[in-house]
């Protein structure tokens, strides 16, 4: 059966896109298949891997690119073999689409439920299809991708809400639940933005942390942070005595800045015996060096995380629906989508951005009257 509708968003056509230079297009998506779903969006989070794509920040795009990998919509078409989502079902995408299990591969990783960790990874966008044909995000009137990788949105977590915790909320709660983080631990989360703030409800609001201290170089989020859970919280840039007198406190440090520029050896001394240090901001160029002491003293573990599985982010939105952990966001027209990415980069998101498709809102709810 041929789909009555056209795939059309914005795309960006070169590095100038990420200026707000993005065009809205007709695209070609991939060929449909017996286990795909089509998703008519409604609700899209921005992302700063978006900028990071639209300017090639971490390689070299193949534009033109649509981007927007925190989809959230209804199902309108469903493969035959598909199982558990049937056409009218709310549901969602994060950064991931695909992996070898669509492929019938057997890898470690996707034999673990890590498929995000699978070698044949296939983005939501600026990625490949095995069939070869190009992947396309969320900033968009429809998604088409492989069912296993789409996840059904409790009843009781709005659209909106739901859209930032696909990519955002899991990249940032995934290292929590990783390293087994609960009521006795000690963590810190360092950069108050869109991740850091998901960092800060996970390990408070759902896991009940009994300290969590958010990091920042000024103390201008001071405020929301607390809001948010936080029950310390150190400005770097204000305190220059804050690595001595905090040294040693903390078990579990999730980083989300994507800057290069910072005192990686000072957040390291943070940690106590047997600490770690979860990397999962993804900056553009390297990241500081540090002496080897910093590890071998304490035993401190540097690591990373990457985004999350479907199955942990079914968790997760299982579990954010129980506790009531909510988003921070502002919403924004779909049309100006331009205008979110410039306000973006440009720091002015508290705390996420989602665009909001109010064409298939207004569908919706004729459909329904």
């Amino acid at each position: 059966m041929q789909a009555k509708y056209k795939f059309q968003g914005w795309l960006g056509l070169d590095k100038d896109s990420a200026n707000g230079k993005m065009v809205w297009q007709d695209y070609e998506p991939k060929s449909f298949e017996e286990t795909d779903v089509d998703i008519k969006i409604t609700h899209c989070g921005v992302c700063a891997s978006d900028i990071h794509t639209l300017r090639s920040g971490w390689g070299p795009t193949n534009y033109p690119v649509c981007v927007g990998h925190e989809i959230v919509g209804h199902a309108v078409r469903v493969g035959s073999k598909v199982k558990d989502i049937k056409v009218g079902d709310r549901v969602g995408v994060g950064a991931q689409s695909g992996s070898c299990v669509n492929q019938k591969g057997d890898c470690e990783m996707c034999a673990d439920g890590l498929e995000q960790h699978c070698p044949k990874n296939t983005g939501t966008y600026d990625s490949k299809w095995p069939n070869g044909s190009k992947s396309y995000g969320g900033y968009a009137d429809y998604w088409r991708g492989q069912h296993n990788f789409v996840v059904k949105i409790p009843e009781s977590i709005d659209s909106d809400i739901a859209a930032p915790m696909l990519c955002g909320g899991i990249t940032a709660f995934s290292p929590l639940t990783q390293h087994k983080a609960g009521p006795n631990t000690r963590v810190g989360v360092i950069g108050i933005g869109g991740l850091g703030h998901f960092a800060l409800m996970g390990a408070s609001q759902a896991l009940g942390c009994k300290k969590v201290v958010a990091i920042s170089r000024t103390s201008t989020k001071k405020d929301d942070a607390l809001k948010m859970g936080a029950t310390d919280f150190i400005a770097t840039d204000e305190d220059p005595k804050w690595n001595r007198k905090h040294r040693g406190s903390l078990d579990l440090i999730v980083c989300t800045v994507s800057s290069p520029k910072m005192p990686l050896q000072k957040y390291l001394s943070r940690l106590a015996f047997n600490g770690t240090f979860v990397q999962v901001g993804a900056p553009e160029d390297p990241i500081p060096g540090f002496n080897a002491f910093a590890l071998m003293s304490k035993r401190v573990k540097l690591t990373g995380s990457m985004i999350g599985s479907p199955q942990e982010i079914k968790d997760m939105l299982k579990l954010f629906a129980e506790k009531g952990v909510k988003t921070w966001n502002n919403n924004m027209s779909m049309a100006d989508a331009n205008v979110a990415v410039v306000n973006l980069e440009e720091g002015k998101a508290r705390y996420r951005y989602v665009l909001v498709n109010e064409k298939n809102l207004r569908d919706e709810t004729r459909s329904k009257l």
